[in-house]
């Protein structure tokens, strides 16, 4: 069928490859609701009926010209965490005259879904930080546009992601050297896989180490993250605390602080990540520090290589080291 100006519309589309009209407009318009196989099999109908979307102009086609453009999508704007990861994407992206969208998806693997279909059709790729969606979804997303994921190690796509056991091992052996034969663990997100591999990390050190650990239940990785793992450790106290990240650290020190209690004279504290901020509270926060600028730098730098047809090599991660920072939040156990 064609309109009154004898152009092609969806429904010749819709006929050559073989699926419903909706599926056809869904493809151009929500292109992370439709399959890789099926995606390509419409694009290639409508190049051969020369329809051209008014919506979307034919830049879904693999062979369509290049937008200059990236997306990175984090979870949470409002954590400082992901400052510097900003900052060294954006800086990579520039050098390579690129320009960078930022998507927020307020921790919502809804959101999260969302951003991704809207942006598909106008990058050229797409970086996730911290993804809150299945690895299904990820490789799905991954198929229609060159992807690189950070903080997270998805099967079969590139990622980047810092040393999580490194980093909590040296945490784990801080602490015990410094006497603490017991540690709790704050918990992040319940979806997040940096808090499940940072969880197994300390498990795996506790069991070399000869310490024993415990785990809260899952927080938001923020300061009121941190307040609540506070109420439930003083109904179960422990001389050391690792922390999921500085957020939900900072959040903890001040409740304990409200409480009557001293850091590290009641409780040795240690972070993750050495975002901003953790050198200014006080005590100061002794924390697993991350190259968060360099985490962004270095997903950019693959993605574009990618996206000019380069192919991954392996299917590790690669892995950015972390390193441990004394500062004045952990200290001797008491006697």
């Amino acid at each position: 069928m064609t309109d009154l100006s004898g152009l092609p519309t969806i429904y010749d589309v819709a006929r050559v490859a073989g699926v419903s009209p909706s599926t056809v407009s869904r493809a151009f318009a929500r292109p992370g609701r439709v399959s890789h196989h099926t995606a390509q099999r419409i694009f290639s109908a409508a190049v051969e009926v020369g329809y051209r979307s008014a919506h979307v102009a034919g830049i879904q086609h693999p062979d369509r010209q290049r937008t200059s453009m990236i997306a990175l999508v984090i979870a949470d704007i409002r954590n400082p965490v992901y400052a510097e990861m900003v900052r060294g994407a954006e800086a990579a992206a520039a050098e390579a005259g690129y320009i960078m969208l930022l998507a927020h998806t307020q921790e919502s693997e809804q959101k999260e879904r969302q951003a991704l279909e809207r942006a598909l059709a106008s990058v050229d790729g797409i970086v996730l930080s911290s993804s809150r969606m299945s690895d299904s979804a990820i490789r799905m997303m991954a198929k229609q546009k060159p992807l690189i994921v950070m903080n997270r190690a998805v099967k079969d796509v590139a990622s980047v992601v810092t040393d999580n056991p490194r980093g909590i091992r040296r945490a784990a052996e801080h602490l015990g050297e410094l006497g603490h034969r017991t540690i709790t663990y704050l918990a992040g997100p319940e979806a997040s896989w940096a808090d499940g591999m940072r969880w197994r990390s300390l498990r795996e050190a506790a069991m070399e180490l000869e310490l024993t650990v415990r785990r809260t239940n899952p927080n938001h990785p923020t300061i009121s993250g941190g307040e609540a793992a506070a109420k439930e450790w003083l109904r179960h106290r422990t001389p050391g605390v690792i922390a999921y990240n500085d957020q939900m650290a900072i959040g903890f020190i001040r409740a304990l602080q409200q409480n009557g209690l001293t850091i590290p004279g009641d409780v040795s504290v240690v972070g993750h990540d050495n975002s901003y901020g953790a050198a200014f509270i006080t005590p100061s926060l002794t924390t697993i520090e991350a190259p968060l600028y360099s985490l962004g730098a270095t997903a950019v730098n693959n993605l574009l290589a990618f996206a000019a047809g380069a192919r991954s090599q392996s299917n590790q991660p690669v892995v950015l080291p972390t390193r441990l920072l004394v500062r004045n939040s952990t200290g001797p156990a008491n006697s």
